[in-house]
Formats: C-alpha cells, sequence, structure tokens
C-alpha cells in the first residue's frame, strides 16, 4: 500500500532562530568600571580620601553625599538614549586629558588639593569619553557635568564672604538708624557684639544653592541662556539673601535687647531662610520651564545618532589603556619628586611675654600656655604644611578669628574655640620670613621642592588652654588681650626661632 502523506511529512522544517547580536555595551561597561575603579581607588585614591573628610566635617559640603545618587538618577532619566546610542571608543580622545595631567602636576606640586581634585575629575570625564565616545558623552553631558560638585570646592571665597556679609549689615544698620560701630569682622551695637564668624558667611547656603540650581536647570531647562541664568541667580541671590539673615539677627537683637538671644540657633533659623528663598526661585522658574515632551529641543540627542556596531574588543583595550596611561603620568612623575621624611618637631623657645613660669609651663592669667614647631623637609608641598596647621587648629566654622603680626612679616592666625576652652594661634614661614597660603608662597614652595631653592617650611603654634570646667574663660575680652600680648613677644621668640629654621639654620 502507498504511503501517501504522513504527519512527520506534513509538518513545516522550524525556523531557525535568529543569531544572537552581543551588545555593544557590555565590553565598554566593562572596560569603564574597571578602569574607574582603578582611577579612584587607585591614582586619586588621596583626592578622594580628603574631598570624603571634607564631606564628613565641614557643614558646607554635606550635601555632597547626594550628588552621586542625583547624577545615577540624572543618568537614568535619560536612558533612553542608550537605546539609540553605542559605544564608539577612541584612544585618541585620550590625549586630551594630556592638558589636565599636567595641571594636575602643577597643584600638586603648589600643594592646592582643590586643584588636584579638579584636574582629577577632568582626566576622569576625558577617560569617559574615550572609552564610550563622544556621542554617547554627549548625550549624558548632563550627569556627567553634574559630578563636578562632588568636589568640595570654594572654601577660599569664606574671607570674602564674610567681609561682604559684615559690609551688609555695616551698610543695613546704617539704613536702619542703629547706632553702631564696625571693626573689621566685629560688629558692636548697644545689644552686644557680633562677630561675623566663617559660619556667617554663607558659603554653605551658596555652594548647596549652586548644586541645586544646576539640578533644576538641567531637569526643568533645555536651552543654555536659561541655563545660565539659573546658575547665575543660584550665585548671587543666596549671598545677598545670607546678608539680609544676617542683618535681621542684628536688628532683632535691637529689639529682643540680647545680642545672645538674637543670634541663638541663627544657623538653623539661616536654613528654613535659605529653604524660602530657594522655594521662591523654583516658583519664579515654573512659567520659563521647558521640560515638556513636545518642547523643540527635547530630542537635540537624536542627531547623534548614527548605525555602530559593537566597540571592537582592541579599540576598546587601546581607549582604556591610553586614558588610565596619560592619566596616571601625573601621579608617577610627583612620586618621584615627593619626600617620605616626615617633618620633625623641635623644641619650642616661647617668649614669657604676659605669662609667669610655673615648672616647664607658662601660665597666662590663669591660661595655661603650651607651644610647638614642625620644620618640614625642603622637597615637602604646601599642602602638606596646610595640613598640619589645620591638625593643630582643628578648625571649626564657628570659631572667633582674628590675627597678630609674627613680626617676620606674615600673621598669627588665632582662633578662639570657647567649646573647647581653647585659643590656638599658628604660623607659617619659609625662607625666612612669615608667609600666608597664597600663590607666591606655594611657587616658593614648589622652587624649593625641585631642588631649587633651600628654604625649609616651618609652623608654629601657640596655646592658651582654659582650666578645667571653666571652658569660659577663654570667651572674655580678657583672653584676647592676653593672647594678643602673648603673641606680640613671640617677635624675639617662637616668631624668630621658627624664622630662623625655616632658613635652614
Amino acid at each position: 500500500m502507498n504511503v501517501i502523506s504522513s504527519p512527520s511529512a506534513s509538518r513545516p522544517a522550524p525556523a531557525p532562530e535568529p543569531e544572537r547580536t552581543p551588545s555593544p555595551w557590555r565590553g565598554p561597561l566593562i572596560a569603564l568600571s574597571l578602569g574607574l575603579a582603578f582611577l579612584l581607588g587607585v591614582v586619586f585614591a588621596e583626592e578622594g580620601a580628603a574631598a570624603v573628610r571634607v564631606w564628613n566635617n565641614s557643614t558646607a559640603y554635606n550635601h555632597c553625599w547626594l550628588i552621586g545618587p542625583i547624577a545615577a538618577w540624572l543618568a537614568w532619566q535619560r536612558r533612553e538614549r542608550a537605546a539609540h546610542l553605542a559605544p564608539a571608543p577612541d584612544p585618541r580622545l585620550a590625549l586630551l586629558a594630556v592638558p589636565p595631567a599636567l595641571a594636575w602636576l602643577a597643584a600638586e606640586r603648589l600643594g592646592i588639593m582643590e586643584g588636584r581634585q579638579l584636574t582629577a575629575w577632568a582626566i576622569v570625564q576625558v577617560f569617559v569619553l574615550a572609552v564610550l565616545g563622544w556621542r554617547v558623552a554627549a548625550a549624558f553631558a548632563g550627569p556627567l557635568a553634574y559630578t563636578i560638585f562632588l568636589i568640595p570646592f570654594g572654601g577660599f571665597t569664606v574671607p570674602l564672604l564674610q567681609h561682604i556679609t559684615a559690609r551688609f549689615i555695616d551698610i543695613g544698620l546704617d539704613v536702619w538708624g542703629i547706632t553702631h560701630y564696625t571693626d573689621g569682622l566685629l560688629i558692636e551695637t548697644t545689644a552686644g557684639v557680633f562677630h561675623v564668624a566663617e559660619a556667617c558667611a554663607g558659603l554653605r547656603f551658596t555652594i548647596a544653592a549652586l548644586a541645586f540650581g544646576a539640578l533644576y536647570a538641567l531637569t526643568m531647562f533645555r536651552s543654555p541662556g536659561r541655563r545660565l541664568i539659573v546658575m547665575a541667580l543660584a550665585i548671587i541671590v543666596p549671598i545677598i539673601a545670607n546678608g539680609v539673615r544676617a542683618l535681621g539677627i542684628v536688628v532683632a537683637a535691637e529689639y529682643i535687647g540680647s545680642a545672645e538671644a538674637a543670634a541663638a540657633d541663627h544657623v538653623l533659623y539661616g536654613w528654613g531662610f535659605f529653604s524660602a528663598i530657594i522655594l521662591l526661585l523654583v516658583l519664579a522658574g515654573l512659567p520659563f520651564r521647558e521640560d515638556r515632551a513636545d518642547h523643540p529641543r527635547a530630542f537635540w540627542w537624536r542627531r547623534l545618532i548614527r548605525p555602530v556596531g559593537p566597540a571592537r574588543g582592541r579599540a576598546v583595550a587601546l581607549a582604556t589603556a591610553a586614558g588610565l596611561a596619560v592619566a596616571a603620568a601625573g601621579p608617577a612623575a610627583a612620586a618621584l619628586l615627593s619626600a617620605d621624611p616626615e617633618p620633625q618637631p623641635q623644641p619650642p623657645r616661647l617668649a614669657a611675654g604676659p605669662c609667669a613660669a610655673e615648672g616647664d609651663a607658662l601660665v597666662c592669667a590663669g591660661l595655661r600656655a603650651e607651644a610647638q614647631v614642625l620644620v618640614f623637609p625642603t622637597a615637602a608641598t604646601w599642602n602638606e604644611v596646610a595640613a598640619a596647621r589645620r591638625r593643630f587648629a582643628r578648625e571649626t566654622d564657628t570659631d572667633l578669628t582674628f590675627a597678630v603680626p609674627t613680626g617676620a612679616g606674615g600673621v598669627w592666625r588665632v582662633r578662639v574655640q570657647g567649646a573647647e576652652g581653647r585659643v590656638v594661634a599658628t604660623a607659617s614661614f619659609l625662607d625666612g620670613r612669615g608667609v600666608g597660603d597664597g600663590i607666591a608662597t606655594r611657587l616658593a614652595q614648589a622652587k624649593n621642592s625641585l631642588g631649587l631653592g633651600a628654604g625649609r617650611p616651618v609652623v608654629a603654634a601657640v596655646e592658651l588652654r582654659a582650666p578645667e570646667g571653666a571652658p569660659e574663660a577663654v570667651s572674655g575680652p580678657r583672653a584676647r588681650a592676653v593672647a594678643e600680648a602673648l603673641l606680640a613677644a613671640q617677635t624675639e621668640g617662637l616668631a624668630a626661632q621658627a624664622a630662623a629654621l625655616s632658613r635652614g639654620q
């Protein structure tokens, strides 16, 4: 019998499974992750650790812990772009890191940690550009740029902001008709004496407003002009608002009759005032928003799209290697120039001045006086010197500060820390003279560190400590007068010793 058909003969042949295309993102993202781990964990670990210390210790930069998650959220909001783009690694783009690498080395020799952090950030951005390609980097430029706020920059503006705030109060009191006397950062009225401390400078408000303004500009606006206006307002408005806040505290004291009562919890109240100002800025910007999907600029990034195949493994490897090599060149050169010897303490020659000797110590109007002198190797950078001075001072942004001439050209930087019951004064010396932290000092020490000079940095510190259980003893005008007299006596004592040591004597 003939078989006309069978089930197997009539069943159509199974369709071939579609060939799986490897993801164009896998290789570049793995290389990027490993490269960033190496850069942040090894090459620029010192910069990262310094930034984290500032985040933890300074109220002006506590918000930096939020920057990473915010940048990740901004990238997630743009995830649709990744579906239409593919990485295009280009080793040649790594050459863009050469200028910031040279700038990093210059900042390292000058001892400017903020400069090192900013140039390290720029090098990391170039590394991302080289591994992912310029089209992907352009599409995610906003989240990448937002990470700039991970760097605790702007601290150098505090003295300027303090004087702006003091001037604002001075002018405001004139307009208000309140009798007052201004001496630098000290403002005296009939209600009491006010000091514009570092905490009152408004840096914390300005930096936080700048970070918020950048987020607002990236999410609500498309045009560069409107974004620039938002950023300008995020700088100017908090400075003016901080002046109004500080003026309000002094004016309120006139009506309350107590400077201490008016200033109580003024930082907390300041944050409430600041929040209200930010809310007003947000409401003012809403009528001009450009975040709608139908906005002409909403899909500008689609002009970057072009057919791109999976990135070749060789291109990924070359781009990664080139980026890491350029990034590591600066720290490698700095390691060859750096000196390992630790700074050496020297027996201090503290002049008695208004103090009386009691055994091995000096006692000044009930306050115990001690001193320290630290001599650095010639090859040290100024960053090490500034860090040692900060360790002596244990700086906080609520300290009352003033200066006393050293007699060698510089000044003692004095901090009254009432809560700890101490007055501490620090001064730096180089090449036989008192110096500050300016660029001229840093250039001089950079020259010394390269073997072109013989001077050595020296840090001297004097501390007056209150008796046990009486920290308020350092807060009055008498304690300040004693500190000024003791430091003035060091012209022929500790300051002269430090200046001589800084010449190599």
